[in-house]
């Protein structure tokens, strides 16, 4: 059986390495929150509040050892935390452009919608 080269459409250890990081629950809303600007946890949590205080506090700290998001305290009273994207994580934003494009292009808000009205 012959293995797939590293550059060939079959290998996808890549893309199943950035899912492990990714696919975490949250995590793209946090990444595409925070490519506006880095924000403190509680502005966070205002602009994201669909996302459960805890798993806002998980998704943080799973972006951060993924080096993704910068952790940075501020010695103040109370202690003052704030979150942005690190350069890898600056990075990712051309990606979510482009899955921008691609939802879309293709209409991908339409789609999913449309199942939801049905069972209405």
């Amino acid at each position: 059986m012959e293995r797939n080269n590293p550059g060939d459409a079959g290998d996808f250890s890549n893309i199943c390495s950035v899912l492990q990081i990714l696919g975490a629950k949250w995590a793209f809303l946090v990444i595409a929150e925070l490519s506006k600007g880095p924000k403190r946890f509680n502005q966070l949590s205002r602009d994201l509040a669909i996302v459960k205080t805890q798993s806002l506090s998980n998704a943080l700290r799973h972006l951060e050892q993924s080096g993704i998001v910068s952790r940075k305290v501020f010695p103040t009273v109370p202690v003052t935390v704030e979150y942005s994207l690190t350069e890898k994580g600056m990075d990712f934003k051309t990606a979510l452009q482009e899955m921008e494009r691609w939802a879309a292009r293709w209409n991908v808000q339409e789609q999913t919608e449309e199942p939801n009205r049905k069972q209405a």
